[in-house]
């Protein structure tokens, strides 16, 4: 529900019913000791501190596996019972927050940043102040 009370739609799988393997399981929650040395950095290079919520995050990543399901009714009459095959990440998938990590890993390097040797998860960009 948003704030001026519309609802938002979105497909949600149930990855709660699976059980893949662990190596393909992340949970994106930021570490105290991150947070820590990207402050650190911040204060001996004088930056200022700026942070940010990245809104419908997953729908930016594309699977990698193969995914499809059975559409339902609430696709209409046409399209029930066909296969659709999910091409990007979804909420409720146990892979969906590795495979949104790796894309956005991949945009950072794409725009110039480098992990730390600290922390893989702190990425800087050398830049020169006037």
């Amino acid at each position: 529900m948003k704030t001026d009370f519309t609802r938002k739609v979105r497909f949600v799988a149930g990855g709660h019913k699976t059980d893949p393997p662990t190596s393909l399981t992340y949970s994106s929650v930021v570490a105290r000791d991150s947070i820590g040395i990207a402050f650190l950095i911040a204060v001996l290079n004088g930056l200022e501190v700026l942070a940010t919520d990245i809104g419908n995050t997953y729908i930016n990543a594309d699977v990698h596996e193969k995914l499809y399901f059975v559409a339902g009714d609430e696709f209409g009459n046409v399209n029930k019972g066909k296969n659709v095959i999910i091409t990007k990440a979804l909420y409720g998938l146990k892979s969906s927050g590795a495979t949104w990590r790796a894309h956005l890993a991949e945009a950072l390097h794409g725009l110039g940043y480098k992990s730390t040797l600290a922390d893989p998860d702190v990425r800087i960009c050398p830049e020169v102040k006037p």
